[in-house]
């Protein structure tokens, strides 16, 4: 037989007139291969429906059930509780707009995001449909498609202290989003038009270096690798700004 598990859930609707964010308790009996967001499911069919969770492709494709499990971001589709304790305390994710209970809205964040960072190819080229796509080297092709794996769970933004203090820090997500640019062929933006958009505290130089946000990646993205790679890069950039205007 299967332990007993103690749930602590964060509750707060801040739509219900006179709600008030609170924790509260739940008991359920765990099943073979039961993950969290199994373990969610069952709460709001078998004890309470007015509790509020994210999902939609529980394959850990789409990031929607991203929360904070037992204080540390992660998804529940791919959170088993047979790795957990028995006991378990929930909370939405921070930094992110709360819609209620465990429910954030990420997708404002991102499309500021996929704003700020001009998230498309830029390039003075028309488009012919009558010609072959561009060649590109199999290596090229790889990194873009490594850094292409993020699925916007919002995960990496949560874990890191420089976004928990300050409101306008890009944070890896965006970061990441950059770098997938720069080592793509087709765009044609100067490293100076990039270091007009993350050289500074907001961006690549706001960043502590304290790995959490690749610590907590569900896709196991190289993110301190790439943070690393626009650092030196922006870096050589201001040098460079400033040897020119002596």
């Amino acid at each position: 037989m299967g332990r007993q598990l103690k749930f602590e859930i964060f509750r707060y609707n801040p739509e219900k007139e006179g709600d008030v964010p609170r924790m509260q308790e739940y008991t359920l009996d765990e099943t073979p291969n039961m993950t969290l967001f199994i373990a969610l499911n069952r709460l709001r069919e078998e004890q309470d429906p007015s509790l509020i969770f994210d999902f939609c492709c529980r394959a850990g494709i789409c990031g929607a059930c991203a929360m904070v499990i037992n204080g540390r971001p992660g998804l529940a589709c791919q959170t088993k509780t047979k790795d957990q304790p028995g006991h378990l305390i929930l909370h939405p994710l921070p930094v992110f707009k709360l819609v209620g209970d465990l429910s954030v809205d990420t997708g404002v964040w991102f499309r500021e995001m996929y704003a700020k960072t001009e998230s498309w190819v830029h390039t003075n080229k028309v488009f012919d449909p009558t010609q072959e796509e561009e060649r590109m080297d199999n290596e090229v092709a790889e990194q873009i498609y490594e850094l292409e794996r993020c699925i916007e769970c919002g995960c990496c933004i949560s874990a890191c202290g420089t976004a928990r203090l300050r409101d306008d820090f890009m944070g890896a997500a965006a970061l990441n989003r950059i770098a997938r640019f720069v080592v793509d062929p087709r765009d044609q933006r100067t490293d100076e038009q990039y270091f007009e958009v993350i050289g500074n505290d907001n961006g690549i130089f706001g960043c502590m270096g304290l790995l959490a946000c690749e610590d907590v990646c569900p896709k196991g993205l190289p993110l301190q690798n790439q943070l690393g790679f626009l650092r030196r890069k922006m870096g050589i950039t201001a040098m460079k700004n400033i040897f020119r205007k002596k």
